[in-house]
């Protein structure tokens, strides 16, 4: 079950309660920067000499390298919502500088993101920063054309098969319409941090070699990365409102999940799981989420979606409004 709704329509007495997990320890933060970046580097050079000898000694580490790139990830999503560390200036150099390692630029990804924690679980309010969803009513409504593009880009092979890559490998290289100065010059920071990272690891083993290696380490970490953003919101007792009944604390518990994950993947992807925490408060640092889910047993209610049950959601396409739940393609025409 889900907490319910207190008498003021919301759980903003759990705003409260976790008030105390907001404080970033510079300790922790530093740790894992350490824990995080010393072994990425170690991996490359790793990978480096494991390439003259043979590719194959090369693949299993591109996956390791990837689980690294996730969690370097999650520090780079932590300084942009200022929970990284409590120094802004801080935030900003590390964010910009994870992001340049993980294919993302800072302020152009964290405006968009930004988008999304003020609009997720809101019908009225989609399009920025999420999973294209659509109601069942405007799917049977939509062109024949609309429909396939949908399915097409809802296909799960689709979208964390390709789509993940074509992302950070493509998309976020470019501007786009509407972006600001400063969305503008993170993506040419970005760019430009990249080109140098390439051509320095191309003079010293060659530039099919980079490729050979940050192509799949980037292709694993992408796909492991869009998947984990759309179990977090897309799951089987998800809750999505209209605008005149959104609330934030309401929707951080019942509009994002907590992905139960075995350890080991808890620790790559940096407890990002605990999400309806981070959406309650993004101001708390990824390494406190697990303690303050623990430590407070309202949080104990909250269903938890397991790596097994989540692959349940990949079938999940539409959002029904009179049943209040996600349906399959299947259910939706019955």
């Amino acid at each position: 079950m889900h907490p319910e709704k207190s008498d003021s329509g919301s759980n903003k007495s759990l705003i409260k309660l976790i008030s105390n997990y907001k404080i970033p320890s510079v300790k922790s933060s530093v740790w894992q920067l350490i824990n995080t970046l010393v072994p990425y580097i170690g991996l490359w050079f790793l990978m480096a000499w494991a390439i003259t000898i043979s590719y194959w000694l090369v693949l299993p580490l591109t996956i390791l390298a990837a689980g690294f790139t996730v969690r370097l990830f999650i520090i780079f999503h932590d300084c942009g919502h200022g929970a990284f560390f409590k120094s802004k200036r801080a935030n900003e150099i590390v964010g910009i500088i994870t992001g340049i390692l993980a294919f993302t630029p800072y302020h152009r990804w964290h405006h968009a993101h930004l988008i999304h924690h003020r609009t997720a679980g809101n019908l009225d309010k989609r399009g920025v920063g999420d999973v294209w969803t659509l109601t069942v009513d405007e799917y049977k409504s939509s062109s024949r054309g609309k429909r396939f593009m949908y399915r097409v880009y809802r296909n799960p092979f689709i979208m964390f098969g390709i789509g993940a890559a074509l992302v950070f490998l493509i998309m976020n290289r470019f501007t786009r319409k509407g972006f600001s100065r400063k969305e503008r010059i993170s993506v040419y920071v970005a760019n430009l941090g990249l080109a140098v990272l390439a051509t320095g690891i191309s003079l010293l083993i060659g530039f099919k070699s980079y490729l050979l290696i940050q192509l799949p380490v980037m292709y694993f970490a992408a796909t492991a990365g869009v998947f984990l953003f759309y179990v977090q919101h897309q799951f089987p007792d998800v809750h999505w409102y209209r605008n005149e009944d959104w609330d934030y604390s309401t929707v951080a518990i019942n509009g994002a999940s907590y992905l139960k994950l075995p350890k080991l993947l808890q620790w790559f992807s940096g407890n990002i799981g605990f999400h309806h925490i981070h959406h309650l408060s993004s101001k708390i640092p990824n390494y406190k989420l697990e303690k303050c889910h623990k430590e407070n047993e309202a949080f104990h209610q909250v269903i938890p979606v397991t790596f097994i049950s989540s692959m349940k959601s990949l079938s999940l396409r539409l959002w029904d409004e009179e049943r209040r739940q996600l349906v399959s393609y299947r259910q939706a025409a019955g």
